[in-house]
């Protein structure tokens, strides 16, 4: 195992799992570069919580639908903390209002593509871009982890522009697994069932009554950010050697076809 330390950029970890994974990944020897879209208190309060762990931390704010910008947070990240090994593409937004599908406006398809497509594509893009102009034979594991959702697979019709992009961001992870592979740069795409979020807490009572009384998930309760948070660690230090472009399926089982 190598001596020299990980370093990971995690989008969108303020809070909930980019947050829980920002933790899990120092505790494992990273150094992070966190970010939230704007320079704020929780912003702050994450990277205090981070460096508790004795990770070399930095904040780069920025709204990460803004593509041009990534390469530049990427930059300032490495200036902080060293050249870095794995991205963690977590940023994501919900719809605007949830409803009939023949409601959907334009305002919230865009912006759930811009967030939880777009964004991911162009810095998996710029990360990339990074890693294959430089040598990597410094023992460590270098690694494109993305965040889409059960939701790639499983329709929420309220929720039908989500599902959309979500589906894209499943894709991403693909392709860019084709891409790099030859590189040695493995590439994940985490499917996060029902977790216990900020984005979920508007739906939760729904999401435990349906988790009850209907079964919707085969362990009968909501999943801890910090669960994905390990999954991820486990990822990002090679855990799962030989394996790129898999889908992990976060889910409790609620994807598992059942009569």
């Amino acid at each position: 195992m190598s001596s020299v330390r990980q370093a990971a950029f995690i989008t969108g970890s303020s809070r909930g799992i980019g947050l829980a994974t920002a933790v899990e990944l120092a505790r494992n020897g990273f150094d992070i570069a966190l970010n939230g879209p704007i320079e704020d208190a929780e912003l702050a309060a994450a990277e205090k919580a981070v460096a508790a762990e004795g990770a070399k931390t930095v904040r780069v704010p920025g709204d990460v639908s803004v593509t041009a910008s990534h390469a530049a947070m990427l930059e300032q990240a490495e200036a902080a903390i060293g050249p870095l090994s794995t991205l963690v593409n977590n940023a994501g937004v919900s719809v605007l209002n949830r409803g009939d599908l023949l409601d959907v406006s334009e305002d919230s398809y865009d912006r759930c593509m811009a967030v939880n497509a777009k964004a991911q594509f162009f810095m998996s893009q710029a990360f990339a871009r990074l890693l294959v102009s430089r040598t990597r034979d410094d023992g460590r594991f270098y690694s494109l982890i993305n965040v889409s959702s059960s939701n790639a697979v499983a329709v929420a019709v309220q929720r039908g522009e989500y599902c959309t992009s979500k589906a894209a961001a499943a894709m991403i992870a693909k392709v860019f697994a084709v891409r790099l592979g030859s590189e040695g740069i493995a590439v994940y795409d985490i499917q996060p069932g029902v977790i216990e979020t900020d984005m979920t807490r508007v739906a939760r009572d729904m999401y435990q009554k349906r988790i009850s009384e209907q079964g919707l998930t085969l362990f009968p309760r909501l999943g801890d950010p910090s669960e994905i948070g390990r999954i991820i660690a486990t990822l990002a230090t090679g855990g799962l050697p030989y394996t790129t472009g898999h889908v992990i399926s976060a889910d409790a089982g609620m994807l598992v076809s059942r009569f």
